[in-house]
């Protein structure tokens, strides 16, 4: 076994899943052995996200945020947050886990006290927000919305600073930054990425500058996520397609570097694990998948779920509480 296969066999690996079916599933990531399903009864569940301390797993539903704690075998969720009226497509947290921010199909991006339940601030899009991304820097968000609008939230002016439509009525659903915050890249349903390198403008504003426009797929692209800082030596996209496939990218020169292929239907999301060795995947097959990033292949598919499978969380890195 591989230091790498090891990792991802460690207790410390959380992963889960969820969908259509009203269930939140935690897997362990090696054996693909389901240890923990957890009820959503309200509504199905349209994003996941782990707190940085690894302690709490956020599930974004209609039209609420649930908040679980991950140690607990309590079914219950610790904390709800309930100020949006329509289905939540995006949260995510502050690096060190102090506030949390979302993003709703009311037009909407909130951000939220996680201990209080409350909302702190609320931003108008004015059309349904599919995505919403914190900068590295922690003091703005990037939202993309139905309409094909992108629009950074400046949270130190509290205010919009820049915005953008890169492909007018065509509807932005996903969108993913760098992690040294140099780039930044936009899916839309006509299956294009669009991708910008983020520069500092006078007045500390946020310039978008053209960098390569990918038509990375003939489908929606429902998921594009940049790799992670460690994943070395090659940077990567990864794109999740209504076309059933994910395609890997080297960022590079934007040459596809290769193609998944195993689901059977819908590719909904996708996350890559710390040092971006792995990918996780979830589907409209009821199934997500764990594949190797130097092979391409299939290592292990988590069965259990019942619908759609359209979100995956996975946090195989250190506490960041702790560094």
């Amino acid at each position: 076994m591989s230091s790498q296969d090891l990792k991802m066999s460690q207790p410390s690996v959380i992963l889960a899943t969820a969908g259509y079916d009203h269930t939140i599933r935690f897997w362990e990531a090696k054996s693909g052995r389901c240890y923990r399903t957890l009820q959503y009864p309200d509504s199905q569940v349209n994003r996941l996200e782990i707190t940085p301390d690894k302690r709490l797993l956020a599930a974004a539903g209609n039209p609420h945020i649930r908040l679980f704690d991950v140690n607990s075998n309590s079914p219950q969720p610790v904390l709800s947050y309930d100020s949006h009226t329509n289905n939540v497509m995006a949260v995510g947290f502050q690096c060190d886990g102090n506030w949390m921010y979302s993003g709703s199909e009311d037009g909407t991006v909130k951000i939220w006290d996680l201990r209080a339940a409350t909302c702190q601030r609320e931003y108008e899009s004015r059309a349904a927000v599919n995505t919403v991304v914190l900068h590295p820097n922690q003091t703005e968000l990037i939202s993309g919305d139905q309409n094909g609008n992108i629009r950074v939230w400046d949270l130190t002016a509290n205010s919009c600073s820049c915005e953008l439509v890169p492909e007018v009525d065509t509807a932005v659903r996903s969108l993913t930054v760098m992690w040294d915050g140099s780039m930044v890249v936009a899916a839309n349903n006509r299956g294009t990425c669009y991708v910008w390198r983020l520069l500092k403008g006078t007045q500390t504003m946020t310039y978008f500058e053209p960098l390569h426009k990918l038509q990375a797929h003939d489908g929606y692209i429902l998921k594009c996520l940049l790799s992670p800082e460690f994943c070395d030596p090659n940077r990567y996209l990864a794109t999740a397609s209504s076309d059933h496939t994910v395609n890997i990218w080297n960022v590079d020169g934007f040459t596809l570097e290769r193609t998944l292929t195993g689901h059977q239907r819908w590719v909904w999301d996708c996350v890559f694990s710390v040092d971006g060795a792995y990918l996780i995947t979830a589907s409209s097959d009821s199934t997500a998948k764990l594949w190797s990033m130097s092979n391409g292949e299939a290592i292990k598919t988590y069965q259990g779920h019942h619908k759609s499978v359209v979100c995956c969380a996975l946090h195989d890195g250190a506490d960041s509480s702790a560094s």
